[in-house]
C-alpha cells in the first residue's frame, strides 16, 4: 500500500470528533439490540409467544432499519447530516414509549413489533449519517476507521448484555426498565453531534447529482432491494397495522414501482454486476450475523444457564470489539486484501457455527463462539469499505442501499428464519421421542416461513413452565430435550450460509487477482470514478 492509502489523518479538523460522535451512536443501538436480545424469554413468558412471534418482533428491529438508512442515505447529501441526527434522535426517544405500550397478550405483538421497528428506523438514520461520514473523512483508510466505527457496536452489545445480566438474572428487573437504559446513550451521541459542521461525499463535493450516484447500483442493485421490500410490504407492514399479511401482489405493487423511479432516475442503468453480487452477499451476511446475534443468547441460555448464555453473549462481544481495531494491522502484516479477509472470515464462521451445534460443555462453547466471532468480526465494516473503495461515484447512497439490505434480510430472514428453525425442529424432535407431550403443547396457529412448510411450535408459556419446573415431570424433560435438539439443529442450519459466502467471496478474490489485484478508485470528475 502507498503511503496514501494509509495515512490516518482526516480530512477536516474535526474528523475524530464525528467519528467518536458515529461511535456514540452505534453504540446506543448495540445497547438496545443486546437488552432486547436478552429479554425474549420475558416476553415469550409473559404474552405467550412462539419463537417464530418472538423472531418476527426482532425482526421488525431489523426492517426499520432499511427505511431509516436507505431514505436517509438518499437525501444526506441534499438536507445535510445533522438533520437526519435529530430525526433519528426523536425516533429513538419514541420507539421507548411505544414498546412500554405492550402491557397484554391482546395488545403487545402489535406494539412490540411497532416500538422495535421505530428503535430500528432510527438505528438506520444514524448509520445513513456515520458510515457515508467515516467513509469521506478517512478516504485513505476507510477499512481501518470504519471497522472502528462499527467496533461501538460490539461494546453496546457488552454494556446492553452486562446491564441485562445484572439487571435481569440478578435483580430481575422489569424488562421496561431494562429496554429504557439504552435512551442514556442516545442523549450522549446527541450532544457529540451537537454544532458539527460536517462534510458531503466525495461524489456530492464532485457535483454528481442523485441519478448519476444511482446508476453503478442500477436495475440490478435495486432489483434486491426491492425484492426484500416486496417481503417486508407483505408480512411485516401488515403487522405494523395489526394485520396478519397483505396480498403478495401488494408488496410486488410497490417494488415494481419503487425498480420502475430507479430505472428512470439512471436512465435505466442496467448497474455495476460486481455491487449486484456484493448486495446479494450483504443480505446473508445480514441473515447469518444480526439474525444469529438476536438469537444467540437465548440458544447459549437454553443450552447452558440464562447466565451464561449472556456471558457468552458477552465474549463474543469482547473479541468483535477488540478486533475491529486491527483491521489494519491485518490486512497489512497478514498481507490480505478486503476481499481476502472476507474470505477467511467466512471459513471462521462456518468453523464455529458447526462447533457450536455441537457443544455440551461451557468451555467449548467459549471456543466454538469465539472461533464464531472472529469469523463475523469484519464483515460488515469490510463489506462497506470495499463498496466505498470501488464505487466511490455512488456517495452515501450504495453503502447506504448495502446497510439496508443487510438489516432487511435479518429481519425479514434471519431473526424469523432462526426463529422458525427453533420452532421445527424442536416440534419435530417432540413428535418423535414424545409424541402425547406434543400434542398437549403445541399451538393451534402453525408457525409459517417463506415458502416453507408450517409447523405447530411449542407453546412459549408451557415451554417456560417445563424450564422453570423444580421437580419436571418426564414430559416437561422430553419438551425442555427437545427445545435444545431445536436449538443445535438451527446453529447447523445457520452455518450453510457463511459457507455460501466464502464461495461468492473466493470468485471475486480470483476476478480481482485477474484483473492485477484490489485497488481504490478515485474519482476525477463528476462522471468518473465508474468500475466494477
Amino acid at each position: 500500500m502507498s503511503n496514501e492509502q494509509v495515512s490516518n489523518e482526516g480530512i477536516a479538523p474535526n474528523a475524530k470528533r464525528l467519528l467518536w460522535a458515529g461511535f456514540a451512536a452505534i453504540f446506543a443501538a448495540g445497547v438496545g439490540f443486546a437488552i432486547r436480545g436478552g429479554i425474549f424469554d420475558n416476553w415469550g413468558k409473559e404474552f405467550g409467544f412462539t419463537a417464530t412471534q418472538l423472531g418476527a418482533i426482532g425482526g421488525a428491529g431489523f426492517t426499520g432499519f432499511c427505511f431509516g438508512i436507505i431514505i436517509g442515505g438518499v437525501i444526506a447529501d441534499k438536507i445535510g447530516y445533522g438533520k437526519l441526527v435529530i430525526l433519528a434522535f426523536a425516533a429513538h426517544v419514541l420507539s421507548a414509549f411505544v414498546t412500554f405500550g405492550a402491557t397484554n397478550p391482546a395488545n403487545a405483538y402489535q406494539m412490540l413489533t411497532i416500538g422495535m421497528f421505530i428503535f430500528a428506523f432510527a438505528n438506520g438514520t444514524l448509520e445513513a449519517v456515520a458510515n457515508p461520514l467515516v467513509a469521506t473523512l478517512f478516504p485513505h483508510n476507510r477499512t481501518h476507521y470504519l471497522n472502528i466505527l462499527h467496533a461501538s457496536w460490539p461494546a453496546g452489545l457488552v454494556a446492553g448484555s452486562v446491564l441485562g445480566w445484572i439487571l435481569d438474572d440478578r435483580m430481575q428487573v422489569n424488562w421496561k426498565i431494562q429496554l429504557a437504559l439504552y435512551l442514556i446513550p442516545t442523549v450522549g451521541y446527541g450532544l457529540m453531534f451537537l454544532g458539527q459542521k460536517m462534510p458531503k461525499s466525495e461524489a456530492s463535493e464532485k457535483g454528481a447529482n442523485l441519478g448519476e450516484m444511482l446508476k453503478d447500483v442500477g436495475l440490478l442493485g435495486a432489483a434486491v432491494v426491492c425484492y426484500l421490500i416486496a417481503n417486508f410490504v407483505s408480512g411485516p407492514l401488515a403487522a405494523l397495522f395489526g394485520l396478519a399479511s397483505f396480498p403478495a401482489a401488494v408488496g410486488y405493487g410497490v417494488a415494481g414501482v419503487l425498480l420502475l423511479v430507479v430505472g428512470v432516475m439512471t436512465k435505466f442503468s442496467v448497474g455495476s454486476l460486481l455491487l449486484f453480487v456484493l448486495f446479494v452477499t450483504h443480505a446473508l451476511i445480514g441473515a447469518v450475523e444480526l439474525g444469529t446475534d438476536g438469537w444467540i443468547q437465548n440458544i447459549t441460555g437454553n443450552l447452558f444457564t440464562s447466565e451464561q448464555g449472556k456471558f457468552l453473549f458477552i465474549w463474543t462481544s469482547v473479541i468483535m470489539f477488540s478486533l475491529r481495531f486491527c483491521a489494519h494491522w491485518i490486512e497489512k502484516n497478514l498481507k490480505l486484501s478486503p476481499v481476502g479477509l472476507l474470505v477467511v472470515c467466512s471459513i471462521l464462521a462456518v468453523v464455529g457455527l458447526r462447533l457450536a451445534s455441537g457443544m455440551q460443555t461451557f468451555a467449548m462453547a467459549l471456543i466454538a463462539l469465539g472461533i464464531y466471532a472472529v469469523g463475523k468480526t469484519f464483515f460488515w465494516p469490510t463489506m462497506l469499505a470495499v463498496v466505498s473503495d470501488r464505487y466511490p461515484r455512488t456517495g452515501a447512497v450504495a453503502i447506504s442501499i448495502m446497510g439496508g439490505i443487510g438489516m432487511l434480510s435479518a429481519g425479514l430472514i434471519g431473526g424469523p428464519g432462526l426463529g422458525y428453525s427453533k420452532d421445527r425442529y424442536a416440534a419435530e424432535t417432540l413428535q418423535q421421542t414424545n409424541p402425547a407431550a406434543y400434542q398437549s403443547v403445541k399451538v393451534a396457529e402453525p408457525s409459517k416461513f417463506l415458502f416453507l412448510a408450517p409447523v405447530n411450535a411449542i407453546d412459549g408459556k408451557k415451554l417456560a413452565e417445563a424450564k422453570e419446573a423444580k421437580t419436571p415431570t418426564k414430559d416437561q424433560k422430553d419438551i425442555v430435550a427437545a427445545d435444545q435438539t431445536g436449538d443445535r439443529k438451527t446453529l447447523t442450519a445457520d452455518s450453510y450460509i457463511p459457507l455460501t459466502m466464502a464461495v461468492i467471496f473466493t470468485i471475486i478474490l480470483i476476478y480481482f487477482k485477474s484483473i492485477g489485484g484490489y485497488k481504490v478508485v478515485r474519482l476525477t470528475g463528476a462522471n468518473a470514478g465508474k468500475s466494477g
